[in-house]
Protein backbone atom coordinates (compact mmCIF):
# COMPACT_ATOMS: atom_id res chain seq x y z
CA UNK A 1 0.00 0.00 0.00
CA UNK A 2 1.44 3.44 -1.20
CA UNK A 3 1.99 6.20 1.71
CA UNK A 4 -0.90 8.10 0.09
CA UNK A 5 -3.49 5.07 0.29
CA UNK A 6 -2.67 4.73 4.11
CA UNK A 7 -2.42 8.29 4.89
CA UNK A 8 -6.11 8.35 3.75
CA UNK A 9 -7.26 4.92 5.30
CA UNK A 10 -6.01 6.40 8.60
CA UNK A 11 -7.42 9.63 8.08
CA UNK A 12 -11.25 8.07 7.19
CA UNK A 13 -10.48 5.59 10.26
CA UNK A 14 -10.02 8.64 12.20
CA UNK A 15 -13.06 10.26 10.95
CA UNK A 16 -14.94 6.71 11.56
CA UNK A 17 -14.19 6.59 14.96
CA UNK A 18 -15.10 10.51 15.64
CA UNK A 19 -18.93 9.35 14.26
CA UNK A 20 -18.64 6.19 16.65
CA UNK A 21 -17.75 8.22 19.80
CA UNK A 22 -20.53 10.80 18.82
CA UNK A 23 -23.37 7.92 18.18
CA UNK A 24 -21.85 6.21 21.05
CA UNK A 25 -22.39 9.53 23.57
CA UNK A 26 -25.96 9.80 22.23
CA UNK A 27 -26.62 5.96 22.98
CA UNK A 28 -25.21 6.72 26.49
CA UNK A 29 -27.93 9.79 26.83
CA UNK A 30 -29.97 7.98 25.73
CA UNK A 31 -29.65 4.86 28.09
CA UNK A 32 -29.65 7.72 31.11
CA UNK A 33 -32.60 8.42 30.66
CA UNK A 34 -34.69 5.80 29.98
CA UNK A 35 -33.29 4.08 33.26
CA UNK A 36 -34.02 7.02 35.07
CA UNK A 37 -37.57 5.42 34.22
CA UNK A 38 -37.60 1.73 34.07
CA UNK A 39 -34.72 -1.12 35.10
CA UNK A 40 -31.56 -1.34 33.77
CA UNK A 41 -31.43 -4.76 33.03
CA UNK A 42 -34.54 -4.09 31.03
CA UNK A 43 -33.19 -1.54 29.10
CA UNK A 44 -29.57 -3.39 28.48
CA UNK A 45 -31.75 -6.90 27.57
CA UNK A 46 -33.45 -5.29 24.92
CA UNK A 47 -30.87 -3.54 23.49
CA UNK A 48 -28.78 -6.78 23.45
CA UNK A 49 -31.89 -8.44 21.79
CA UNK A 50 -31.48 -5.88 18.67
CA UNK A 51 -27.70 -6.14 19.16
CA UNK A 52 -27.66 -9.78 18.28
CA UNK A 53 -30.04 -9.59 15.94
CA UNK A 54 -27.90 -7.52 14.04
CA UNK A 55 -24.84 -9.61 14.87
CA UNK A 56 -26.84 -12.61 12.99
CA UNK A 57 -27.64 -10.18 10.17
CA UNK A 58 -23.94 -9.35 10.09
CA UNK A 59 -22.40 -12.75 10.08
CA UNK A 60 -25.06 -14.36 7.72
CA UNK A 61 -23.58 -12.01 4.97
CA UNK A 62 -19.80 -13.35 5.29
CA UNK A 63 -18.54 -16.20 3.84
CA UNK A 64 -19.29 -19.13 5.41
CA UNK A 65 -22.55 -17.30 6.55
CA UNK A 66 -23.94 -18.48 10.62
CA UNK A 67 -21.94 -21.70 10.80
CA UNK A 68 -18.01 -19.60 10.04
CA UNK A 69 -19.54 -17.50 13.16
CA UNK A 70 -20.28 -19.75 15.56
CA UNK A 71 -16.63 -21.57 14.83
CA UNK A 72 -14.61 -20.53 18.34
CA UNK A 73 -11.46 -22.00 19.79
CA UNK A 74 -12.38 -20.70 22.79
CA UNK A 75 -16.18 -21.17 23.49
CA UNK A 76 -15.71 -20.91 26.98
CA UNK A 77 -14.11 -17.72 26.93
CA UNK A 78 -16.06 -16.08 24.54
CA UNK A 79 -19.77 -16.85 26.31
CA UNK A 80 -17.66 -15.10 29.43
CA UNK A 81 -16.79 -12.16 27.15
CA UNK A 82 -20.33 -11.65 25.76
CA UNK A 83 -21.32 -11.83 29.08
CA UNK A 84 -19.23 -9.60 30.61
CA UNK A 85 -20.27 -6.92 28.29
CA UNK A 86 -23.50 -6.75 29.22
CA UNK A 87 -22.73 -6.80 33.33
CA UNK A 88 -20.88 -4.20 32.09
CA UNK A 89 -23.15 -2.46 30.54
CA UNK A 90 -25.53 -2.83 33.08
CA UNK A 91 -23.38 -0.95 35.64
CA UNK A 92 -22.18 1.87 33.43
CA UNK A 93 -25.52 2.72 33.00
CA UNK A 94 -26.44 2.49 36.57
CA UNK A 95 -23.78 5.16 37.07
CA UNK A 96 -24.88 7.25 34.36
CA UNK A 97 -28.39 7.45 37.09
CA UNK A 98 -26.70 7.69 40.37
CA UNK A 99 -23.65 9.60 39.16
CA UNK A 100 -24.49 11.59 36.14
CA UNK A 101 -22.39 11.00 32.60
CA UNK A 102 -19.56 13.27 32.94
CA UNK A 103 -18.74 11.95 36.38
CA UNK A 104 -19.31 8.21 35.27
CA UNK A 105 -17.20 8.95 31.86
CA UNK A 106 -14.64 10.54 33.47
CA UNK A 107 -13.80 7.64 36.09
CA UNK A 108 -14.26 5.28 33.44
CA UNK A 109 -12.22 6.67 30.66
CA UNK A 110 -9.59 4.92 32.98
CA UNK A 111 -9.73 1.45 31.33
CA UNK A 112 -6.77 1.61 28.79
CA UNK A 113 -4.60 2.45 31.76
CA UNK A 114 -6.25 -0.67 33.84
CA UNK A 115 -5.35 -3.11 30.45
CA UNK A 116 -2.61 -2.13 30.05
CA UNK A 117 -1.49 -3.20 34.24
CA UNK A 118 -3.02 -6.35 33.91
CA UNK A 119 -1.72 -7.25 30.38
CA UNK A 120 1.24 -8.13 32.02
CA UNK A 121 -0.61 -10.94 34.52
CA UNK A 122 -3.48 -11.92 32.40
CA UNK A 123 -1.80 -12.07 28.67
CA UNK A 124 2.11 -12.09 29.92
CA UNK A 125 2.93 -8.69 28.25
CA UNK A 126 5.87 -6.74 28.67
CA UNK A 127 5.09 -3.03 30.49
CA UNK A 128 8.07 -1.17 31.04
CA UNK A 129 8.64 1.53 33.10
CA UNK A 130 7.21 4.21 31.15
CA UNK A 131 3.77 3.14 30.89
CA UNK A 132 3.69 1.82 34.56
CA UNK A 133 4.72 5.57 35.18
CA UNK A 134 1.41 6.76 32.87
CA UNK A 135 -0.50 4.35 34.56
CA UNK A 136 0.15 5.56 38.01
CA UNK A 137 -0.51 9.20 37.06
CA UNK A 138 -3.69 8.47 35.60
CA UNK A 139 -4.90 6.38 38.75
CA UNK A 140 -3.57 10.47 40.38
CA UNK A 141 -6.29 11.91 38.64
CA UNK A 142 -8.63 9.29 38.88
CA UNK A 143 -8.40 10.08 42.88
CA UNK A 144 -8.67 13.58 41.72
CA UNK A 145 -11.56 12.77 40.05
CA UNK A 146 -13.16 11.15 43.19
CA UNK A 147 -12.08 13.49 45.99
CA UNK A 148 -14.36 16.25 48.29
CA UNK A 149 -17.86 15.99 47.19
CA UNK A 150 -21.06 14.21 47.81
CA UNK A 151 -20.48 11.35 45.53
CA UNK A 152 -16.61 10.52 47.34
CA UNK A 153 -18.51 8.89 50.37
CA UNK A 154 -20.90 6.53 48.62
CA UNK A 155 -20.51 3.44 47.04
CA UNK A 156 -21.80 5.13 43.75
CA UNK A 157 -18.39 6.86 43.24
CA UNK A 158 -16.60 3.47 42.88
CA UNK A 159 -19.40 2.10 40.02
CA UNK A 160 -18.11 3.41 36.93
CA UNK A 161 -14.46 2.17 38.55
CA UNK A 162 -16.33 -0.97 38.57
CA UNK A 163 -17.13 -0.44 34.99
CA UNK A 164 -14.03 0.20 33.76
CA UNK A 165 -12.27 -2.92 35.29
CA UNK A 166 -14.66 -5.17 33.32
CA UNK A 167 -14.40 -3.45 30.33
CA UNK A 168 -10.43 -4.21 30.79
CA UNK A 169 -11.07 -8.00 31.71
CA UNK A 170 -13.51 -7.83 28.47
CA UNK A 171 -10.61 -6.43 26.24
CA UNK A 172 -8.17 -8.23 27.55
CA UNK A 173 -10.35 -11.71 26.71
CA UNK A 174 -10.82 -10.11 23.59
CA UNK A 175 -7.13 -9.94 22.92
CA UNK A 176 -6.58 -12.90 24.39
CA UNK A 177 -9.14 -15.20 21.85
CA UNK A 178 -7.64 -13.42 18.93
CA UNK A 179 -4.78 -15.39 19.02
CA UNK A 180 -7.18 -18.04 17.29
CA UNK A 181 -10.54 -16.73 16.50
CA UNK A 182 -11.17 -14.26 14.08
CA UNK A 183 -12.46 -10.97 15.09
CA UNK A 184 -16.01 -12.23 13.28
CA UNK A 185 -16.19 -14.75 15.37
CA UNK A 186 -15.67 -12.93 18.69
CA UNK A 187 -18.30 -9.92 17.74
CA UNK A 188 -20.64 -12.99 16.83
CA UNK A 189 -20.31 -14.27 19.82
CA UNK A 190 -20.09 -10.40 21.92
CA UNK A 191 -23.73 -10.48 20.69
CA UNK A 192 -25.36 -13.82 21.36
CA UNK A 193 -23.66 -14.19 24.46
CA UNK A 194 -24.65 -10.51 25.70
CA UNK A 195 -28.02 -11.55 24.50
CA UNK A 196 -28.38 -14.71 26.37
CA UNK A 197 -26.70 -13.19 29.94
CA UNK A 198 -29.16 -10.08 29.71
CA UNK A 199 -31.86 -12.62 29.36
CA UNK A 200 -31.55 -14.46 31.91
CA UNK A 201 -30.91 -11.42 34.06
CA UNK A 202 -33.42 -9.08 32.74
CA UNK A 203 -36.67 -11.23 31.82
CA UNK A 204 -38.06 -10.59 35.25
CA UNK A 205 -37.89 -7.05 35.02
CA UNK A 206 -39.88 -6.51 31.81
CA UNK A 207 -42.49 -4.24 32.05
CA UNK A 208 -44.66 -1.87 29.63
CA UNK A 209 -43.39 0.89 28.37
CA UNK A 210 -45.07 4.67 27.00
CA UNK A 211 -44.94 5.66 23.64
CA UNK A 212 -42.51 8.12 23.56
CA UNK A 213 -40.33 5.79 25.52
CA UNK A 214 -41.31 3.01 23.18
CA UNK A 215 -39.47 5.65 20.50
CA UNK A 216 -36.34 5.95 22.50
CA UNK A 217 -36.01 2.32 22.73
CA UNK A 218 -35.76 1.92 19.25
CA UNK A 219 -33.55 4.71 18.43
CA UNK A 220 -31.78 3.28 21.24
CA UNK A 221 -31.43 -0.13 19.02
CA UNK A 222 -30.79 2.12 16.51
CA UNK A 223 -27.74 3.88 18.17
CA UNK A 224 -26.14 0.44 19.20
CA UNK A 225 -26.31 -1.23 15.72
CA UNK A 226 -25.00 1.72 13.88
CA UNK A 227 -22.16 2.41 16.84
CA UNK A 228 -20.48 -0.78 16.64
CA UNK A 229 -20.96 -0.94 12.78
CA UNK A 230 -18.89 2.56 12.28
CA UNK A 231 -16.38 0.59 14.96
CA UNK A 232 -15.87 -2.12 12.52
CA UNK A 233 -15.25 -0.02 9.18
CA UNK A 234 -13.01 2.15 11.55
CA UNK A 235 -10.98 -0.59 12.27
CA UNK A 236 -11.45 -1.81 8.68
CA UNK A 237 -9.47 0.55 6.85
CA UNK A 238 -7.09 1.85 9.17
CA UNK A 239 -4.78 0.44 12.55
CA UNK A 240 -6.17 0.20 15.83
CA UNK A 241 -3.10 1.90 17.31
CA UNK A 242 -3.41 5.28 14.77
CA UNK A 243 -7.28 5.55 15.97
CA UNK A 244 -7.68 4.01 19.59
CA UNK A 245 -6.48 7.35 21.60
CA UNK A 246 -9.61 9.55 19.44
CA UNK A 247 -12.21 6.69 21.27
CA UNK A 248 -11.55 9.49 24.00
CA UNK A 249 -14.35 11.93 21.94
CA UNK A 250 -16.90 9.78 23.61
CA UNK A 251 -16.08 11.58 26.84
CA UNK A 252 -16.13 14.72 25.47
CA UNK A 253 -19.74 14.11 23.67
CA UNK A 254 -20.77 12.22 26.68
CA UNK A 255 -20.03 15.36 29.43
CA UNK A 256 -21.70 17.89 26.98
CA UNK A 257 -24.78 16.01 26.52
CA UNK A 258 -24.59 15.59 30.10
CA UNK A 259 -24.59 19.25 30.83
CA UNK A 260 -26.69 20.90 28.12
CA UNK A 261 -29.81 17.88 28.53
CA UNK A 262 -29.68 16.93 31.72
CA UNK A 263 -28.50 19.82 33.27
CA UNK A 264 -24.91 18.35 34.74
CA UNK A 265 -22.06 20.38 35.43
CA UNK A 266 -18.47 19.87 35.29
CA UNK A 267 -16.55 20.36 38.55
CA UNK A 268 -13.16 21.73 38.39
CA UNK A 269 -11.44 18.12 39.82
CA UNK A 270 -13.22 16.60 37.53
CA UNK A 271 -11.95 18.05 34.83
CA UNK A 272 -8.02 18.31 35.74
CA UNK A 273 -8.90 14.40 36.85
CA UNK A 274 -10.07 13.52 33.21
CA UNK A 275 -7.48 15.58 31.48
CA UNK A 276 -4.69 13.64 33.29
CA UNK A 277 -6.56 10.25 32.92
CA UNK A 278 -6.80 10.61 29.13
CA UNK A 279 -3.30 12.54 28.55
CA UNK A 280 -1.78 9.01 30.52
CA UNK A 281 -3.98 7.07 28.51
CA UNK A 282 -3.49 8.30 25.36
CA UNK A 283 0.68 8.10 26.35
CA UNK A 284 0.17 4.42 27.22
CA UNK A 285 -1.72 3.71 23.67
CA UNK A 286 1.17 5.39 22.02
CA UNK A 287 3.75 3.50 23.86
CA UNK A 288 1.93 0.07 23.24
CA UNK A 289 2.22 1.28 19.19
CA UNK A 290 6.41 1.99 19.86
CA UNK A 291 6.40 -1.38 21.53
CA UNK A 292 4.89 -3.50 18.74
CA UNK A 293 6.90 -1.87 16.21
CA UNK A 294 9.80 -2.60 17.56
CA UNK A 295 8.89 -6.09 18.33
CA UNK A 296 10.58 -8.24 15.19
CA UNK A 297 8.25 -10.02 12.86
CA UNK A 298 8.11 -14.40 13.62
Amino acid sequence: MTPNATAQNTRAGIWLMVATTLVFAVQDGISRHLAASYPVQMVVMIRFWFFAAFVMVMAARQKGGLRAAVKTHYPVLQALRGALLAVEICVFVAGFVTLGLVESHAAFASYPLLIAALSGPVLGERVGWRRWCAILAGFVGVVIILQPGVAVFSPWALVPLLAALLFAVYGLLTRYVARRDDPAVSYFWTGIGGAVAMTVLGIGHLQPMAGPDMAWMALLCCTACLGHWLLIRAFAVAEASAIQPFAYLQLVWASGIGVVLFAETVRTNVAIGAGIVVTAGVFTLWRQRVRARQTPAC
